[in-house]
């Protein structure tokens, strides 16, 4: 059996944490500054040079808040080492890039061919860095175990290959947890042709989550409670309120379904502020990192989601936003006043500051436990007031794709019951000229019965099913709906380029998102990494796949080397994108070209959900 971590050979460095106040170790930091975190929290001064001896931590001096390096030259190296950082008023260790995090920006234009020779200065463990939504040949992907071996302590990779593309990206880590423990970069790629909008100056707001455990407990500490973060179950004040607003059979009948599910509709996110730090271009709130502008210019703002396990919900009260491009791709101009972020997306948008001295770049979490802010501002040590967070939302059965009889024509296949007296379908199916999308008149005839495929049948590893059948591109997502103000949508954004391929697709394949939440286990069909066959795609082929989102989680699904370009309800080609987010509930799918021969990975970005088995391998072949 493989599991995600022993197949790519990837190890998190040997670093000492501890949840416990060690020697020279200031106290456990209060509430308030754990979510607020430290005026100058980031790399230590003094401590970042890799190697550094963990006896030398706690004695490391106050924390620097600089922005990133940017580096621009085709020819660039890169040290991955280890640094201390100090976010909370605890020093811990981190991964870097040259001793920065997050790492330097690199900048280069579209039609270059960039050299990055990459060291690994660890003492003990293999690293690797994987260019997110960058096309390039297989070997240049870094996934140790699919594109390389990953790069050993001491030994350094060329890493070669040429821009085909502009626009915001970003470069992570894909070995074990490296990528929560620092190693994340900003990348800006120029393009060759003027931009379709103009503006007079930019900044890059790299969105992180930050914890003072080392990752790796982290993830054993969800295997063993998942539910650590959730603080703010269900009580009976709370069904008093319901039974006086629903009514007593109502509200009974709804606990009883979330007891026999054994799930918690505030269960938004796994891990959330009481175990995170939230960081703007690494900096914590309380450091009010600023960007500067003169009042009438047009600044555009790229916003890039380097969260391991967060989805942010942005906005800057007082002003629009136009949204001009998504992960990394020109569309057709949407004003908005919020907009909600996954992991390992991107968006660009355009700003007219004027009227005032200074507005707050506002980033709340999705379960509204915590937040990371910033400031634009006419000249720095200025700062505008930070918004409360809105109210906690709740997921509802309807939010599952489970209406239960409530007007939505949706039913509940619940994991305890799944697979019993149902009709399965093989998983990873093909279907051709699927029924529905057949063409593009047809394609608006949705399924009327979900099929699960015969190997979530019976399975431990599967706690739900969903009978989802709509995109729900329209809908903003739990916590955003009827707020008061205009937020994106995934059905708003339509590319400003038709389809680049033009082709039907001539095969589809099915995925369903499946889990079981009490044991922190991951899957596609109910079959984690370790176990599942590789998918297989034709050279040159135009594919079609679909994605079921089984589970209670919000998931972003990144396909590497190819661009997945996502469908509206009636199976037109909409959005070109590297990341299609999966919110509960909904069933969305999009077409591929496979033009990149190799082998390639397919996952989750919730960094513990892929490492939890939700992967696949995909193989491009002749």
């Amino acid at each position: 059996m493989r599991r995600v971590g022993d197949f790519l050979r990837l190890e998190f460095p040997t670093m000492r944490f501890s949840s416990s106040n060690g020697p020279g170790l200031p106290a456990q930091p209060s509430r308030r500054l754990f979510v607020q975190g430290l005026a100058a929290g980031g790399v230590v001064a003094g401590a970042a040079a890799t190697g550094l001896p963990s006896r030398a931590f706690a004695a490391a001096g106050p924390a620097l808040a600089t922005a990133p390096q940017v580096l621009g030259q085709a020819h660039i190296e890169l040290a991955i080492g280890e640094s201390a950082a100090n976010f909370t008023g605890r020093t811990r260790p981190a991964i870097t890039v040259n001793g920065s995090l997050p790492a330097p920006i690199l900048r280069w234009r579209e039609g270059q061919t960039v050299d990055i020779h990459v060291r690994n200065t660890l003492a003990h463990h293999p690293t690797s860095i994987h260019w997110h939504g960058i096309l390039l040949p297989a070997n240049m992907d870094g996934v140790p175990g699919l594109s390389f071996n990953g790069i050993a302590p001491g030994e350094a990779y060329h890493y070669r290959f040429t821009l085909k593309q502009s626009g915001t990206y970003w470069y992570h880590s894909h070995s074990m947890f490296q990528e929560q423990a620092g190693l994340y970069g900003a990348l800006i790629i120029d393009p060759a042709q003027p931009p379709p909008y103009a503006f007079d100056r930019e900044h890059v707001i790299l969105l992180s989550d930050w914890t003072d455990l080392d990752p790796g407990a982290l993830f054993r500490r969800m295997k063993k409670l998942a539910e650590h973060d959730n603080y703010y179950k269900r009580t009976l004040p709370d069904f008093l309120r319901d039974a006086r607003r629903d009514g007593w059979g109502a509200a009974l009948s709804d606990r009883g379904m979330w007891g026999r599910m054994r799930m918690t509709p505030t269960d938004i996110s796994d891990v959330n502020a009481h175990t995170y730090t939230y960081l703007m271009n690494g900096t914590a709130p309380a450091g009010n990192w600023t960007g500067l502008f003169r009042s009438g210019e047009k600044v555009l703002l790229r916003f890039i989601n380097g969260g391991s396990m967060s989805y942010f919900d942005v906005r800057i009260p007082g002003l629009k936003m136009t949204v001009v491009a998504a992960d990394g791709q020109y569309i057709h101009p949407v004003s908005i006043d919020e907009f909600r972020i996954a992991p390992a997306e991107t968006l660009d948008v355009l700003v007219e500051p004027s009227g005032q001295d200074a507005y707050t770049i506002f980033c709340q979490d999705m379960g509204r436990t915590g937040f990371a802010a910033g400031t634009l501002a006419v000249r720095h040590g200025l700062q505008a007031p930070v918004p409360a967070r809105d109210p906690r939302p709740l997921l509802t059965m309807a939010d599952m794709g489970h209406d239960m009889g409530h007007g939505m024509g949706h039913s509940m296949d619940h994991g305890a019951m799944a697979g019993h007296g149902m009709d399965h379908a093989m998983p990873a199916m093909d279907h051709g000229a699927h029924a529905g999308h057949g063409g593009h008149a047809a394609a608006a005839a949705l399924p009327a019965k979900v099929t699960h495929p015969r190997s979530e049948r019976g399975n431990p590893l599967v706690d739900m099913q969903s009978s989802a059948t709509d995109p729900k591109l329209d809908d903003p997502g739990i916590g955003l709906r009827d707020n008061g103000r205009q937020v994106l949508t995934y059905g708003a954004m339509r590319s400003l380029f038709d389809d680049p391929d033009g082709r039907e697709p001539g095969r589809e394949v099915e995925l369903h998102l499946t889990g079981n939440m009490e044991k922190f286990a991951w899957s596609f069909d109910g079959i984690p990494f370790a176990g599942a066959e590789p998918l297989r795609l034709n050279y040159g082929e135009r594919m079609r796949i679909v994605l079921v989102n089984d589970t209670m989680m919000q998931h972003p699904i990144h396909l590497h080397g190819v661009w997945s370009d996502l469908e509206d309800a009636q199976g037109d080609f909409q959005l070109r994108k590297h990341t299609v987010d999966m919110p509960p509930g909904t069933r969305r799918s999009y077409r591929v070209r496979a033009d990149a021969l190799g082998r390639w990975a397919f996952h989750c970005h919730l960094l513990y959900h892929m490492e939890a088995g939700m992967m696949r391998e995909v193989r491009i072949e002749e």
